[in-house]
Order: structure tokens, then sequence, then C-alpha cells
């Protein structure tokens, strides 16, 4: 998502970095470009009228167009524009003083409510907290059953009552039986995963207030389909107006949605995006920063939450491990089969391309190669090797070669490539966390 927005802003912002003089009709085209780019990414054209005007009444300031490096103090200024568009700064779940905290999900069917409740859940309880999942759409069996699912492989409670002929009434009980227990068995978080429908109705409408009304819930979070673009805005109004909403969650974010609902849902509801899904597995849920978004769709990259992820993926003691190997010489094809692993659960490769400044470039210049593919092809040749053959890689022959080659689906030469790989990333990484690691790996580069 927001690939081909990004491109845009980066062509756009390089033409006024690359002039040492703006003028007020240098500021004025491209202006009319970054307007183009965001009516294209499905952005309200209210809110694209509101941000270039804000943009414009800055960038053509005494202080930008008079200072050493205007074009920069223009990009400098579409960052900060952006980030107040989406929120300016980043408004994480409130957890209520007195436990359990009641969240209730709500939504229309299909965008993925009871998927982020699962990863709501998942993101709660890896944080310390017991977590309540309330399964608060009785009529439909399926539901119920998918977070039973979800609670078993969490390890989360399910409080769970189908009913297919359910009132209102009967849905508003099973919804307060739930949060009764929740605040009987000492459940810090308690989350509703309520009924949806294919589309807004006031059935559905009135039983979600009525749901608000008897739990009083702490936070009332929309799950929006950031796929539908300027639609997720217009339902979120909706939702606002007749429920009253806390914040949303956007799933879907990894496929190819134009952004509009990312850049535009903040600035036309005035309720924040507090959490993007990202995949489909239940760890594929990010909290929601609008100045990392910002730096992303400028090119910039998100460093810091590529470090948060790669916190979550490899703890301390593991990455301790990994240096001591490296540094005392005992590194083996077994420690760079587990480092492959830990960079996979860090997401996809495209995912932690778009995290790094000029990403984009990457990506385009990477395009029809799958790095994932070659990940895969690595592992199985590891696999096919003996235990003593991934702990020391010299044993490994001619004869040894074509057996691993065999048993792996593969080819001698890409045999041959792991292994000249794995000496490139075992000489690279001693460089990198060894005494002197900058000097050493500086000098590496320029041998190479």
């Amino acid at each position: 998502m927001l690939d081909a927005l990004s491109e845009k802003f980066e062509k756009v912002l390089k033409k006024l970095r690359g002039q040492g003089v703006l003028t007020e009709q240098n500021i004025t085209e491209a202006l009319k470009e970054v307007r183009f780019a965001l009516l294209e990414a499905d952005v309200n054209f209210k809110i694209v009228k509101e941000f270039i005007d804000r943009v414009r009444e800055k960038a053509i300031g005494q202080e930008v167009l008079q200072s050493l490096t205007p074009g920069h103090q223009v990009v400098k200024v579409v960052w900060d524009e952006l980030r107040a568009m989406m929120g300016q700064d980043r408004v994480g779940l409130g957890l209520n003083s007195q436990p359990p905290t009641i969240v209730m999900m709500v939504g229309l069917q299909g965008a993925g409510k009871t998927t982020a409740s699962g990863k709501l859940a998942r993101l709660f309880k890896n944080q310390g907290k017991r977590v309540l999942l309330v399964a608060a759409d009785p009529r439909r069996p399926a539901a119920g059953e998918q977070l039973s699912a979800l609670g078993r492989d969490l390890g989360v409670e399910v409080h769970r009552a189908d009913q297919t002929q359910a009132s209102q009434a009967d849905v508003v009980r099973i919804c307060g039986a739930g949060v009764d227990r929740g605040r009987e068995q000492g459940f810090d978080l308690v989350i509703l995963d309520t009924g949806g429908r294919l589309h807004i109705d006031d059935e559905l409408m009135g039983e979600l207030t009525a749901v608000k009304a008897a739990v009083a819930p702490h936070e009332v979070l929309l799950v929006a389909d950031a796929m539908t673009g300027q639609d997720a805005v217009t339902m979120a109004g909706q939702f606002d107006q007749r429920v009253g909403l806390t914040g949303i969650i956007l799933t879907k974010v990894e496929g190819d949605a134009r952004g509009g609902a990312v850049l535009s849902i903040r600035a036309a509801t005035g309720k924040p995006i507090k959490f993007l899904g990202v995949g489909e597995k239940l760890d594929a849920l990010e909290p929601f920063h609008p100045d990392r978004m910002a730096s992303r769709i400028l090119g910039m990259g998100d460093v810091l939450s590529l470090i948060e992820k790669a916190q979550e993926s490899i703890t301390r003691e593991q990455a301790e491990e990994a240096q001591k190997r490296l540094t005392s010489n005992t590194f083996t094809l077994e420690d760079f089969r587990a480092q492959l692993g830990q960079m996979n659960r860090m997401g996809s490769f495209e995912q932690i391309l778009g995290m790094l400044p000029g990403g984009q470039k990457l990506k385009q210049a990477m395009e029809g190669n799958k790095p994932e593919r070659e990940i895969s092809r690595v592992v199985a040749v590891i696999d096919s090797m003996t235990a003593k053959e991934r702990r020391d890689h010299t044993i490994i022959n001619g004869s040894r070669k074509k057996r691993i080659a065999r048993g792996s689906g593969t080819t001698v030469q890409d045999v041959n490539r792991l292994i000249k790989q794995f000496l490139s990333a075992k000489k690279l990484a001693k460089a990198m966390t060894g005494a002197g690691g900058r000097r050493q790996l500086a000098q590496l580069l320029r041998a190479r």
C-alpha cells in the first residue's frame, strides 16, 4: 500500500531538492503534481484542497524561500502537514485504571473484525495482560467457532453462547455476561467481537447502540477495510455518528489499496487510527504512528518500526548469543538458518524494505526477484545437510554436495552459492559486531 503515492512524492520532492533557488512558481507547479498524486490515491478532494493550501502558505513564506536549503525546507513542510492530516501523534488504546478495560469491536461483515479481535488479544497477552474474548455475534455459529479457534491458538479464554434466533436483548445479555465474567475472574481486557452486516442498517446500529449503553465500553473501535478507500471513510463517519467511536483499526493495509483511507480518515472523522492490520497472521498488527507513516510516504523509511519488529522477533539473549558466536568464530550454518527464520518472523521482505530509507528504489531494483523464494531454497539446502555438516561446512566435499542437492531438489551450484553466501554473511556480520566494527566494515566494503 502507498507504494505508488510514495514514488510520485519522491519524484516531485527530488526536483525541489535539486534546485538551489525556489520561487512561488516552482512550488505551485510541484504542488499541482502532489495534488494529482493525492487524488489518484483516493484521498477526499476537500481534504486534498485543505492540505495543499496549508503547504502552499507555509512553503512560500520567507523562512523557507530565503533559507540555505529551500528544497529540503519544503519537504519538511510537506512531512509536517502529512503528519497533521493523519493525526499528529500516536493514540494508543486507553486502558482503564480499574480492570477490566472493555473494548467493543464494530464494523461491517467481511472487514476482519474477528481476526482483528484475535490480533488485539495477542498483542495485549504478550504484554502480560489477561484477555477474555467475547463472541458477541451469537446468530452466526461460524463467527463464534472462528473466535474459539483463535482463542485456542493464542491460549486466550473465549466467552461464547451461540443462539441462532437471538434477539437484540439476547445479544445485550450475552455481552453483559461476558463483561461480568471478565470483572469477576480478574481479566485485564474484555474484547467484544460484535455482529456485522453486509451494509449499514437500522437493526445493526440499534443493536450496537444497545450493547454500548449496557456495558459502557472504554473503547469502541471500528474495523474498516483499507481496500475500500473512500467508502471506508464514509462508513467511519456513519458509525461514529450513530454509535460513537473512539478509534479505528484499518485492515488489509498490505494489499493494493491506494492509501486514501489511511490519509484521510482522521481528517474526515476526527477519530484516530489506532492500529493497522498488515497481514493475515495474528502477529500482523502494527500500532499506527502518523509521523512514521509520513516518513514512509516521503521515502524516508521507518527505522523505528523496523527496530521494534526486530525486538519482537529476536530476544536480547538470542542477539547476544549470535554476537558471541560471531566474535568467537563459532557461527555455523545452523545459526545462519535460525537467523533466516527470525527474519521471516519480522514480516515479508517487501514490508521490511518499505521501512528502510530508499526502500522504494530497492523494491524497483529487485522487481521480478522473490527474496522469500530464495530464502526457502537456502533453508531447504541446509535442512538436507547432516547435523555434522551444518556445524562444520568445511567437510562438505563434492560427493556430499551432490547428496545435499538431491535431497533439497536443487543443484550443486545452489549448494556452492549457499556456502559462499554463508561465508560472506559471516564475514560481514563479524565486521559489524567486532571491535572497531565500523572501520572493519568500511575496509571490507572497499575490498569488495
